[in-house]
């Protein structure tokens, strides 16, 4: 874990405008006091952990065989994918930068690392559950409205840290970012469903996890 975490530290120092920025490394079962209080800010690249069944938010370049053809999204068991790390990104025209905090109730998107595309959804079916699917679409210079993403912190907390609870809203469909033990037998073996599902419940509350974690940018 430590091993990959410095890899990805090194790829964002050569990738990322960090204007002399540091990193702060997390993974998920660290248990110390400044871990547990890291913000998530824009510009970190983070996994996304199902609370109830530790699945990570996955995605890969396997196009769904139904609905829309996409990149599938799905939940994978593993901790050690480099598949499973999104960048934390603004809602086009907004003057936020890299290195806000970012509060509840924002829009945000998500951009999966490794292909560049972004977290997404719309009214098709997904493939077990007949659900709203959730998929990968587009590029660096290629994002829509389907790609907006509200964040909702669960309890009292009004800026997103590593140990919030939380949940994702898709601004058109307004379905939440769900998970479930329903899994895949041939495309992705293993690896479980991700949907959205307009209900709240149980199983569409994530939390951040491993991942590079931008310091705040400091006011000036």
């Amino acid at each position: 874990m430590a091993l990959a975490l410095l890899g990805l530290s090194i790829f964002l120092f050569l990738n990322l405008d960090l204007d002399g920025a540091s990193f702060s490394p997390a993974s998920a079962s660290s248990s110390s006091a400044s871990n547990s209080a890291l913000e998530i800010t824009y510009g970190s690249v983070i996994k996304l952990m199902h609370e109830r069944t530790k699945y990570r938010l996955h995605s890969h370049d396997v196009p769904y065989g139904s609905g829309s053809g996409q990149q599938s999204v799905t939940g994978f068991p593993n901790v050690d994918d480099a598949n499973s790390y999104w960048i934390v990104r603004a809602q086009p025209g907004t003057n936020t930068k890299q290195g806000d905090s970012i509060k509840t109730g924002t829009v945000i998107r998500l951009q999966h690392m490794k292909t560049r595309k972004w977290l997404h959804s719309h009214l098709h079916a997904s493939p077990i559950s007949g659900n709203l699917e959730v998929s990968c679409f587009g590029g660096e210079n290629e994002s829509d409205t389907g790609d907006y993403w509200r964040l909702m912190i669960e309890g009292s907390g009004k800026t997103w840290k590593q140990d919030q609870r939380i949940r994702l809203q898709h601004v058109d469909t307004q379905g939440y970012l769900h998970s479930h033990d329903k899994k895949y037998q041939r495309i992705a073996g293993g690896q479980q469903e991700v949907c959205g599902v307009r209900e709240k419940r149980a199983d569409n509350v994530w939390l951040a996890a491993e991942g590079v974690y931008l310091p705040i940018t400091a006011s000036k």
